[in-house]
């Protein structure tokens, strides 16, 4: 969770996290406003900062360093955790993992339907009864339709949507309820 969302969560100005933690208001108003890194900051000033807010200064760097791929990597990172982990192995696992919740929080809404679209196509093929912990995240859509990059710009090359169309009529039913056109999960290498 990052600082902004820490403040609004415990209803806390940043002029008050500043007087809280004992550090200039600049100082605290440039690390939450973005102009300051809080990982360059020095180990006391994360600390007055995360005592303030009673929090770890672990909890504090956490975002700092969850850095986001690309998410056609991601959708590979996944497929190849199908293959290693089995099918069983994997739905315990990204269970087991929170993940889905986690990429929700973060706001990374592709990532967390990819994952938990994975997920319930995986329990569908097993006959494994889906965990109902996500079916507020069930109900969740993307915006616009996404495509593998492979088949955009075929369309690209093609000028036209015809091999766009025919993969969303291809897809499976779990990935294009949240508008996630995917077809092939179980080919990687």
């Amino acid at each position: 969770m990052t600082i902004r969302e820490t403040l609004q969560e415990r209803n806390m100005s940043v002029y008050r996290l500043a007087k809280v933690s004992a550090l200039p208001y600049a100082t605290v108003n440039d690390i939450c406003s973005g102009k300051a890194q809080l990982e360059k900051c020095s180990a006391e000033t994360v600390y007055r900062i995360a005592r303030a807010l009673d929090v770890s200064m672990e909890e504090l760097l956490a975002p700092c360093f969850h850095k986001r791929s690309s998410f056609e990597n991601f959708k590979s990172a996944v497929c190849h955790r199908v293959r290693e982990l089995g099918d069983i192995g994997f739905i315990m696992d990204t269970l087991e993992s929170g993940d889905i919740r986690t990429y929700y929080k973060r706001k990374w809404y592709p990532e967390s339907l990819y994952l938990l679209a994975m997920l319930d196509y995986i329990s569908r093929e097993n006959d494994v009864p889906l965990d109902s912990g996500y079916d507020d995240l069930r109900r969740c859509r993307l915006e616009k339709p996404v495509y593998p990059a492979g088949l955009l710009a075929v369309a690209a090359a093609e000028k036209s949507s015809a091999a766009l169309e025919e993969a969303a009529r291809a897809a499976i039913p779990e990935f294009m309820r949240f508008n996630i056109v995917e077809s092939e999960v179980r080919n990687v290498v």
